[in-house]
C-alpha cells in the first residue's frame, strides 16, 4: 500500500488544522492505521492510532489526548487526523502508516507494528 500524507502547514497556537492519509494500492479496511510525527532533533514517536476490527478503537499519546482526534473511511481508503488546539511543540512532520497485522487485536502504536509509511506532512506552529 502506498501513503499520501496532506494538509500539513502553518498555523498559529491555538488553530486547528485536519491531517489527511490517503491510501492506495491496497484497501486499509481490516488493517490499523496509525499517526507518527518527528520534530527536528528528535526521534519519531507515536501520536494516535485507530485499530482496524469492526469495533473500533482509538488510542493517543498523552501529548495530544483530548486535542486530536483519528478516523477513518474504509470506503475513501483515507484516515484523518484532527488537531485541535494547537501548540508550539505540535510542530514536526506528521507520517501516517499501516498496521503490518490484519485485524489485530489491540490498536498498535509501536513503529515496528508498521510496514508501510507515507513520505509525511510539515505541520509548522507558531506560538
Amino acid at each position: 500500500v502506498q501513503l499520501q500524507a496532506s494538509g500539513g502547514g502553518s498555523a498559529q497556537a491555538g488553530d486547528s488544522l485536519i491531517l489527511r492519509c490517503a491510501a492506495s494500492g491496497r484497501d486499509i479496511f481490516g488493517y490499523g492505521m496509525g499517526w507518527f510525527r518527528q520534530a527536528s532533533g528528535k526521534e519519531r514517536e507515536f501520536v494516535a492510532a485507530i485499530g482496524g476490527r469492526t469495533v473500533i478503537r482509538t488510542f493517543y499519546s498523552d501529548d495530544v489526548k483530548g486535542r486530536f482526534t483519528i478516523t477513518r473511511d474504509d470506503g475513501e481508503n483515507i484516515v484523518y487526523l484532527n488537531l485541535n488546539r494547537l501548540k508550539f511543540e505540535d510542530t514536526a512532520i506528521y507520517y501516517c502508516a499501516s498496521d503490518r497485522e490484519y485485524r489485530r487485536l489491540d490498536v498498535a502504536t509501536l513503529p515496528d507494528e508498521y510496514d508501510n509509511w507515507g513520505p509525511g506532512t510539515l505541520v509548522t506552529v507558531s506560538s
